[in-house]
């Protein structure tokens, strides 16, 4: 199987549909495929539908209607599609969701040993070289209250790596960082970007998007407003909404 950039699909989503209790219409026939080793990155102004779009692909938020096939599995109704897509599909949060009464190591073996059915030593195994990897190994015997905001949020990007996924999803991964923070998770992304990983981040964070991403999507009242590559998009925007939203915030 290839693993060049552009030339395989592996998320297809088309014509879904999202409203919200209040009548709120968060995606209203959202269409996009994305291609296996794809850096997509979505942007657009608060309550857009960008978040809701990202947790449609893993069905933490059920759509009304349309169809999303990840890795030619169809995330339906089907409990063992929804328990496969989850092993392949990982997510980042914004605010980490570890486990507080649980080490660090602890947070990171836990679902290999659940759901992957690896052996504790061999959870351990992966874990310790994924907390070398985001650069926190020294800390796989504290507890989350002992680590800083960006540390946390590194040890939620190696517990989702540990599960051997074959998309990342980050949801605004940074945003509930100190400005100094911001960087050591960015560059963990960075490095994921470089290595071919499949990932689709919702993020306010402009520079991230022109450097790492291979598209950029501009979201507004859940429907894609205007998409390229960051070049066409940063740089020449053809609709009126994007140049008004990049003067913005750039």
């Amino acid at each position: 199987m290839s693993t060049s950039k552009q030339d395989e699909t592996i998320i297809q989503v088309k014509n879904i549909n999202k409203t919200f209790l209040n009548k709120i219409k968060a995606l209203v026939d959202f269409s996009i495929d994305i291609s296996r080793g794809e850096v997509l990155v979505v942007i657009g102004p608060s309550g857009s539908g960008k978040s809701t779009f990202l947790r449609c692909l893993n069905r933490l938020e059920v759509v009304d209607s349309g169809s999303i096939v990840i890795d030619g599995i169809e995330l339906n109704d089907q409990l063992e599609n929804l328990l496969e897509i989850r092993k392949e599909v990982g997510i980042v949060f914004q605010n980490f969701n570890l486990f507080p009464h649980l080490t660090v190591l602890e947070n990171a073996n836990l679902a290999q040993i659940q759901v992957r059915k690896r052996s504790k030593a061999e959870a351990t195994s992966v874990s310790m070289s994924l907390l070398e990897k985001v650069g926190i190994v020294d800390k796989a015997k504290s507890y989350p209250s002992q680590l800083s905001g960006g540390q946390q949020q590194r040890v939620a990007i190696a517990r989702a790596l540990a599960m051997n996924p074959n998309v990342m999803l980050f949801d605004e991964a940074t945003s509930a960082l100190d400005p100094e923070m911001v960087g050591e998770v960015l560059e963990v992304m960075r490095q994921l970007a470089h290595e071919g990983m499949t990932m689709v981040c919702v993020s306010h964070e402009m520079g991230f998007a022109r450097e790492v991403g291979d598209r950029v999507v501009f979201m507004d009242e859940g429907a894609i407003v205007e998409q390229g590559t960051p070049e066409k998009v940063f740089i020449q925007p053809e609709r009126k909404r994007t140049q008004f939203f990049l003067n913005q915030v750039l």
